[in-house]
């Protein structure tokens, strides 16, 4: 580990162009100066955000119990108060024992909790149910926030409020969280956000006031028993909570250590003609206290995964062909043609959250099978533009762009990982709701690419850019509201199925 040392304590608002002081008379230009939105404290930024949230999703009030709505609350007998409050931890997400073959195993008690409040409060009425999720909502969106202020600032060594708002207010109106939002069971994905979060921001502490002449391991390691205890509880409101693990990794090589790809690259091939030693590794004592945090990060992560595997019975869930028909495929090769299509879709969903569907399995995506399919040219584009990512992490002159790449890939691919067919077979072929946590490296992924652009196309354009971020933040939060209302009821929910998926058998 390395000294964090807050470089900015000095730092000035930045809004329409001109400097006002915040905390002092000292005046400033931050890192993210040129890009076209207002700054303003956090906390006036945590409340504009979480107000913007909850008026995109506001509609979704009033809706019914549509879909798996049905399954995991109307049906689900572990809600009611007659039955014991120990049935949560021994039943699955849809109120089957675990250790039934039809089981699921999708393990969330925390979640079912919170579902067995509601029921106790105000019975089985959607209004409460959903108006929980919009709050959830506009919380996760604040802790976002917190998140990329930072990250940000941490890798720049300034002050970014700008960054970090836009990314925030990117996340918050994004439609690809409708599903997540207006379906009551998407409140797995809230609360495993929140202490995703929560157990990423622990850890950001862990290595905040240390110092090689201070024995500071007693805060430090508090702070990072507190993150893999958090990191549990995301895991017991969503299995892809326990991510948060591999990304605390990628923060520390990130910033705690301030190494990028191209760092290691020159350090593993150039050492012996005098490249300079890594700089964590400069230091023994900052060395050995970074190598016993990651050895107990390591196995509080294990303990969890044997936790999780122990409660599901030492065995995965089985599901039909008809729920993920590539898993199925017997041809490796075209498997993993399927799967990287599905990948580009999954991008695509996040650039473009038009094409949005509540289900997209029994038949919705047919198998790619011929090399004359129009659809190979989808996966040949993913793959020139994740190349191209990947070689700007690599080899952008600027070391602080190519840290702030890296991370927003790594909040965009760990959270992934549990959804991507790579270590096990997942029961949907396409599913908006997990990439509810992806979406917040691809918000920052995002503001990066502008502020590079605000820089290329210099002050002439600044306008420019100010209105189609505008028209950009408009337009999703119009989308927001049209996709609340399709979650109304269950006809408008798949009437609107049916004009993306018509070969979905389900609709």
């Amino acid at each position: 580990m390395v000294p964090q040392t807050d470089h900015n304590k000095n730092s000035t608002c930045i809004g329409n162009g001109k400097s006002h002081v915040s905390y002092s008379t000292a005046k400033s230009k931050s890192w993210d100066d040129s890009l076209p939105v207002p700054s303003c404290i956090l906390p006036w930024s945590s409340w504009i955000i979480f107000f913007i949230s909850v008026v995109c999703y506001g509609n979704s009030i009033n809706g019914e119990f549509v879909f798996d709505d049905s399954e995991a609350v109307i049906n689900n007998a572990d809600l009611k108060p007659e039955t014991p409050l120990s049935n949560i931890f021994k039943n699955d997400f849809w109120g089957t024992k675990l250790t039934h073959n039809s089981s699921h195993k999708s393990y969330r008690p925390l979640t079912v909790l919170t579902f067995r409040l509601n029921y106790f409060v105000t019975g089985l009425h959607p209004f409460s149910f959903h108006l929980v999720n919009i709050l959830l909502h506009g919380t996760v969106s604040t802790l976002v926030l917190r998140v990329m202020n930072s990250l940000f600032n941490k890798i720049l060594e300034d002050e970014a409020p700008k960054a970090a708002f836009l990314s925030a207010l990117l996340f918050s109106v994004h439609p690809i969280h409708t599903e997540s939002v207006s379906a009551v069971v998407g409140r797995a994905d809230l609360l495993c956000g929140i202490f995703f979060l929560l157990s990423f921001l622990s850890y950001t502490q862990t290595s905040k006031n240390y110092s090689p002449s201070v024995d500071s391991s007693t805060v430090s390691f508090l702070w990072l028993f507190g993150s893999i205890v958090l990191a549990g509880l995301a895991m017991l409101c969503k299995e892809q909570g326990i991510t948060v693990i591999g990304v605390c990794y990628v923060y520390d090589i990130i910033i705690v250590c301030k190494l990028d790809l191209q760092d290691i690259y020159h350090y593993i091939f150039h050492k012996q003609n005098g490249h300079p030693p890594l700089p964590f590794y400069e230091n023994k004592k900052t060395f050995t206290l970074f190598f016993m945090k990651q050895i107990i990060l390591f196995l509080g992560g294990c303990f969890l995964l044997a936790l999780r595997w122990f409660i599901m019975g030492a065995s995965t869930p089985v599901f039909q062909q008809v729920d993920n028909p590539a898993s199925f495929e017997e041809n490796i090769l075209v498997r993993m043609i399927n799967y990287h299509y599905v990948y580009s879709m999954n991008v695509w969903l996040l650039i473009h959250p038009y094409w949005l569907c509540f289900d997209w399995s029994m038949g919705c995506i047919p198998l790619i099978k011929s090399i004359n399919d129009k659809r190979l040219l989808a996966v040949l584009i993913f793959w020139t533009f994740f190349g191209h990512l990947l070689y700007s992490i690599v080899a952008y002159p600027d070391k602080k762009i190519r840290r702030l790449l890296c991370l927003s890939l790594a909040f965009i691919l760990v959270p992934f990982l549990p959804a991507s067919n790579l270590f096990f077979r997942v029961g949907f072929v396409v599913a908006e709701r997990a990439l509810y946590l992806p979406s917040m490296g691809f918000c920052m992924l995002i503001v990066i690419g502008l502020k590079q652009l605000t820089v290329l196309l210099g002050q002439n354009y600044q306008v420019g850019i100010q209105c189609s971020v505008i028209l950009l933040l408009a337009v999703f939060g119009i989308r927001c509201i049209q996709r609340s209302a399709d979650w109304k009821n269950e006809e408008t929910l798949f009437r609107s199925g049916l004009n993306v998926c018509p070969l979905n058998a389900k609709v």
